[in-house]
């Protein structure tokens, strides 16, 4: 049994940045047509979900970075929403606005990235989500970022580092995380796109 509320988790839709394989970290570009299409389809499958939400019944939260407003703005179909530093992206240093290729070509996102040279690290990464997570008070929807998001699930589910870096970081979901668990949530658009990778 989890000891945390239940979340509806979204990572961004996909920005310009995200399509270079750009590390943008806390700072930011804009989503990009598919990016928006993706928030579509969030807000799509979170439609009975912000039923409740407008009865007060569930929190939501947004990274205060422009890329997760943007997302938060179509997904969340103009519901309010609270934004929280926490929720900010790992910090990635002398590599911001780098290349993937030309700083770490190897090993998944979230343990090169919390290695960036002056970058916020995994130790500062995980404190920050684990505080994040230990103030909720009930449900929530969450609107943050890739590698944050991993630490999050993770962290919700009770995995080691290995086992978060290893997480999917898809965009143009729903992650659900309940009782230590997590369910993926996609729509039929979102299946079918997926489908064609």
């Amino acid at each position: 049994m989890s000891q945390f509320p239940k979340i509806w988790f979204l990572r961004h839709g996909q920005t310009e940045w995200n399509l270079e394989r750009r590390l943008q970290g806390q700072l930011d570009s804009p989503l990009t047509e598919l990016g928006q299409s993706q928030a579509r389809q969030q807000a799509r499958i979170l439609g009975p979900v912000l039923v409740e939400a407008a009865a007060g019944s569930i929190d939501i939260y947004s990274s205060p970075l422009g890329r997760a407003q943007h997302t938060a703005r179509i997904a969340l179909s103009g519901h309010p929403y609270d934004t929280d530093p926490r929720l900010s992206e790992v910090a990635t240093g002398e590599w911001e606005g780098r290349l993937r290729q030309e700083v770490a070509p190897g090993g998944g996102d979230l343990m090169v990235y919390t290695a960036a040279p002056g970058g916020e690290g995994f130790d500062a990464l995980e404190a920050r989500v684990a505080d994040f997570l230990n103030h909720l008070q009930g449900p929530s929807i969450v609107v943050s970022h890739g590698l944050w998001g991993q630490v999050l699930r993770g962290l919700a589910c009770g995995l080691d580092r290995p086992a978060m870096d290893q997480l999917s970081n898809l965009q143009g979901c729903v992650y659900v995380l309940e009782n230590g668990n997590e369910t993926l949530l996609k729509d039929e658009e979102t299946a079918r796109a997926s489908l064609a990778l």
